[in-house]
Order: C-alpha cells, then structure tokens, then sequence
C-alpha cells in the first residue's frame, strides 16, 4: 500500500451549491481512483487559514461527487509519503484547477463537513484505524470526493493536505 499526500496552497475558495460546478481555481482538492476497481483511503484532511480579514468563516465540506471532474492537474503537489515505497502503476487521479468538465458536489454524499475562520484558524481531521472515507474506481457517485467551500460565510485564503493510500 503506498500512501500519498496531496497539498495546495494559497486557494481563496468560492462558495458553491451542491451539483453545481466548482468553479476552477476556487477548490482545494479532488481525488479520483486511477482505474475503474481502485480504492483509495482518505486518513486525514486537514485546512489552515491564510486570510487577511479579521473575519473569514469558511463552510468546508469533505464530499463525494455526483459529477466527475476530466481535465489537467494544477496547482496541486501530490508527493508518495514513504520514500522507500514503490509507487503502483496506476496512481490515484487527481484534478485541481482546470477541468474540462467541472466536478459538482452531491447533494446527499457530505462525508465531513470542517467550518473554521480562515483568518489563522486550522481544521484537522483524522480518520482512526480502520474508519477512513474510502473512495472506489473512477465514476460517481463513490469515485471521486471533493475538498470544497459551501454555500454561506466567506471563506478566505487556505491551504490543505490530504493524506490517502492506495489500496
């Protein structure tokens, strides 16, 4: 099993109603199994805030997704945690800023939802040992979860991590 963490910086999230599309530069992640029968397992989830206002609630929700996203990868540093691991040949897709189609949120697939003030505040979940949010194949609605602002607040500047393995 290689597990993998994958990091983006300085993104000021857009709020977004569920199944609607995300729009490009505004969410924090998008994982998505590499092949049609690939399981992922999400650990942790965690958020920091860089905003600039003394203010900046930020509604964020940890999702599975009723559209897939299809595009390139930008803006997102995904980096294989054991250095001594031998990546499989079949990575974990991950998709970012600029899809092509945009993933949209399902209304019923909320897995976490993680509010904090983005103005210094941190947010971290950790899944124990064997409760981790899974993720299987590459379709919706259990192929791809979404790192993203909801509706309401205003969500300032964040980075995230999320750690995941492949299984």
């Amino acid at each position: 099993m290689a597990r993998y963490n994958v990091a983006t910086t300085s993104i000021t999230p857009t709020g977004t109603l569920d199944t609607a599309n995300l729009v490009d530069s505004t969410y924090l992640a998008v994982l998505q199994g590499g092949t049609g029968t690939q399981q992922l397992k999400v650990n942790e989830v965690y958020m920091g805030g860089e905003a600039a206002s003394s203010s900046s609630p930020s509604v964020m929700v940890f999702s599975r997704d009723s559209t897939v996203g299809t595009g390139t990868t930008s803006g997102v540093y995904t980096t294989l945690l054991d250095a001594t691991a031998t990546a499989p040949g079949t990575t974990a897709r991950l998709t970012n800023t600029n899809g092509t189609t945009k993933p949209q949120r399902s209304s019923t697939g909320h897995l976490l939802h993680l509010s904090f003030n983005a103005y210094g505040g941190i947010v971290r979940w950790v899944a124990r040992p064997g409760e981790e949010l899974t993720i299987v194949g590459n379709t919706a609605s259990l192929g791809e979860c979404s790192l993203s602002a909801y509706s309401g607040g205003t969500p300032g500047q964040m980075s995230s991590h999320v750690i995941f393995e492949l299984t």
